[in-house]
Parts: structure tokens; sequence; C-alpha cells
């Protein structure tokens, strides 16, 4: 269950969906961009209230 749900995380980058990069080492680090993106998002989830003045 947790690949899946990993496997659908990263689904929801374009760049990761399909084959953009002509090296393997970019498809990579596109890879670690996107997964250090969904951790920080895990880690500080945006809130809608607003900043106190």
């Amino acid at each position: 269950w947790v690949v899946e749900r990993t496997f659908a995380w990263l689904s929801r980058y374009r760049r990761l969906v399909r084959e953009y990069e002509k090296k393997p080492a970019s498809s990579v680090a596109m890879i670690y961009v996107a997964s250090i993106r969904i951790m920080l998002k895990k880690l500080f989830p945006q809130t809608n209230e607003e900043c106190p003045t």
C-alpha cells in the first residue's frame, strides 16, 4: 500500500509522468525534487488562515 500511495503522489508531477529528460541522472534528480516537495508539504501544511498583523 505504501508503494502505491507513493506512486500516486509522484504521478501528480507532469515531468515524471512523461519522459522529457534525455539523461537518466536528470530523471532521478526530478524524482528527488518531487519527493522533497511532497515531504515539505506534509511537514509544513499550508493553512487558509490569514497571518496576524
